[in-house]
């Protein structure tokens, strides 16, 4: 069963990235043939400088092989070495009716948040639907609000294969009804454009303020805290203390005696520690950089090798060979 990830290159990581999609993604390779790549066609939407790109793309690369992924046991490769997801892309999109198009919500999100218009967020879903079935992708895990972009892509096999003959495969999705939603640092989802997040990577002393900057509450130590559970410090701690540990807080939190200056350096301490083994794996695959262009290659070769079968299939279904 193969399934497929795409990563957009779009800066920073946060934790919220790596609970939400990252480990869920790289745990998956235990289990399967999975694809990961860097969606560097789809960035050229909103990021016009080559230089940002570049970097963008290289972060991206250090991050998921230091958190885990392993391509060994997956297929990791730039979007753009395949270069013939656009042509697929061009089929597709020649039989998409606009109707279609029209009904897609990430435009009319994308748009309302303030970015400008313009054809590539516009034909976003059909780019979306090339990369997917380029890989003969069976499954694709996304959170239940991207489960339109997959109809769509299933839509737009369906109509090709209508048009040509069995050509294309139609993926499912799968839903991740327990995709984590970490709370950031204001209690708002964490994301970027809250600018509440906490980096997995970044400099110690800076990420150690930002902690414990996290607002609290103005009642004393001693004071109970019956509703502990809701606390910000303390959901946090959950995502990277030993269960016992983070039970333990919670419940000194509860019956008072817990400051919420001890709480937040716990909180930093284990939340430093989670990382530590991948915060060393990046620094070695930084000094290494050659290194993983050969990882990004590879798994291109390992890419179009595929690509290029389902290529000659569409092209000799619709008249092209």
């Amino acid at each position: 069963m193969r399934t497929l990830t795409g990563i957009t290159p779009s800066g920073t990581l946060h934790i919220g990235n790596y609970f939400g999609a990252m480990r869920p993604a790289i745990d998956a390779q235990s289990r399967g043939d999975c694809f990961y790549f860097i969606a560097d066609y789809h960035s050229m939407t909103t990021v016009t400088d080559p230089r940002e790109r570049r970097k963008n793309t290289q972060a991206i690369a250090l991050d998921w092989l230091a958190c885990g992924l392993d391509p060994a046991k997956s297929v990791f490769w730039r979007q753009s070495d395949v270069p013939v997801v656009c042509e697929l892309m061009w089929m597709l999109g020649s039989l998409t009716p606009m109707g279609l198009m029209e009904r897609a919500h990430s435009y009319k999100d994308k748009t309302a948040k303030g970015l400008s218009p313009n054809f590539g967020l516009f034909a976003y879903p059909v780019l979306m639907a090339a990369d997917i079935l380029l890989y003969d992708t069976q499954r694709v895990p996304v959170g239940r609000d991207q489960k339109q972009h997959v109809e769509m892509t299933r839509d737009m096999a369906i109509k090709f294969n209508e048009a040509y003959g069995e050509t294309l495969i139609v993926p499912e999705s799968e839903i991740r009804d327990a995709v984590a939603v970490v709370p950031g640092l204001d209690g708002q989802k964490m994301s970027k454009s809250y600018g509440n997040t906490i980096e997995i990577f970044g400099d110690e002393k800076a990420l150690r303020k930002k902690v414990m900057g996290i607002v609290m509450d103005s009642r004393s130590p001693a004071e109970p805290k019956p509703d502990a559970d809701k606390n910000l410090a303390i959901q946090l701690l959950k995502l990277f203390a030993p269960t016992d540990v983070a039970i333990d807080f919670e419940q000194r939190l509860r019956t008072g005696g817990l400051g919420y200056g001890d709480l937040k350096k716990a909180l930093f301490e284990h939340y430093w520690n989670y990382f530590s083994g991948a915060r060393t794996r990046r620094a070695e695959l930084a000094a290494n950089l050659d290194y993983v262009e050969r990882i990004l290659s590879d798994g291109a070769v390992r890419a179009n090798a595929v690509a290029a079968q389902v290529m000659d299939r569409a092209r000799k279904a619709c008249g092209l060979r």
